[in-house]
């Protein structure tokens, strides 16, 4: 039996939240015994499964932390939880630092005291290379974030691999790119698919920030759990973009919206966003070496799908509201 197959207990941190609720769900569905550990800051309690051990807490409560680990013995810890705000870390980079760097040590330290198998941890494809010099971005772009989000991410990568020295605990490194689909926050500063589906369902004419030709790399939330699925096995020490590869502006995002909701009025554009990343997209070519993984999902169907969910969760539960709803 694969590795991959046997079941195991994976704790994953930020399992209440967008992406973290889905892997909750995938896990459970392969017959792994789960727990999330979440301080619901941006989470909601609902989103998570039933099966699933549910702790409230913070990640950089070392004592709490120590209790969870006590507790359920996770052979495997996948890192979400996260401060994933890049104009709050502008702001306040110091909590930015505590949360996502203190916080993530805190994680690291009970792994080493109780011997966990193997640490996944959600980097981000955008942040760490800021600027990019080439495109699409391979793993050996520099990396030159230009903001304190960034930084933290890069800095837990180069934790985990003194760790990995020091320790011999075993991790991957997942560099996402934008990450769409159900269930992400339609109210944050990112997430322009959640956006634009929200506000054009409700027949509310979103803003376009500047002209709308910055580009990203946009994947889908089914897509980034195989991925992390997928990371269960494999080599011990590897950071991977988890990406399409394919550029996307935020205009192409509106019109594909639009056409998916039937939304017929004119673009609307307000001032650029002072320091915006113009263009960003990264190359998924190693993950497909490391594990045999590819985006699956295209974006016109990505989009329907999403678009399908916020349909539901209005209809469920409301202007806004948010349902488990569908997987993916």
């Amino acid at each position: 039996m694969r590795s991959a197959d046997r079941p195991r207990r994976i704790l994953v941190t930020g399992g209440a939240g967008f992406i973290g609720s889905h892997l909750v769900d995938a896990f459970l569905a392969q017959g792994h015994q789960v727990a999330v550990l979440d301080d619901l800051s941006s989470g909601e309690r609902q989103l998570v499964a039933d099966p699933a051990r549910f702790y409230e807490g913070d990640v950089t409560d070392a004592a709490f932390v120590e209790r969870v680990f006590a507790e359920f013995a996770p052979e495997v810890v996948n890192h979400h939880a996260a401060q994933m705000n890049v104009r709050r870390s502008v702001a306040d980079p110091t909590f930015d630092a505590r949360v996502n760097i203190l916080g993530s040590l805190v994680m690291l330290d009970a792994c080493v005291r109780h011997r966990t198998g193997r640490f996944i941890f959600a980097s981000s494809g955008g942040a760490v290379y800021g600027e990019q010099s080439r495109f699409p971005a391979d793993e050996a772009q520099p990396t030159q974030p230009v903001s304190p989000y960034g930084v933290s991410k890069l800095a837990v990568e180069k934790y985990l691999y003194a760790w990995q020295q020091i320790h011999g605990l075993p991790f991957a490194a997942l560099r996402y790119a934008n990450v769409y689909g159900p269930r992400q926050n339609p109210f944050g500063e990112a997430g322009v698919v959640a956006i634009f589906a929200h506000r054009l369902l409700a027949k509310q004419e979103p803003v376009i920030n500047g002209d709308g030709l910055q580009t990203r790399d946009y994947i889908y939330v089914g897509d980034v759990v195989a991925a992390n699925l997928a990371a269960l096995d494999g080599p011990e020490a590897v950071v991977v973009n988890i990406g399409t590869g394919i550029e996307s502006s935020v205009v192409d995002i509106y019109h594909g919206v639009a056409a998916a909701v039937g939304w017929g009025g004119r673009e609307q554009h307000g001032p650029a966003k002072p320091g915006e990343q113009r263009r960003s997209v990264i190359d998924p070519v190693h993950a497909w070496e490391h594990w045999g993984w590819r985006p699956q999902i295209l974006l016109e169907e990505g989009l329907k799908r999403t678009i399908r969910y916020f349909r539901h969760a209005r209809a469920s539960a409301g202007q806004g509201g948010r349902i488990r709803g569908e997987s993916f």
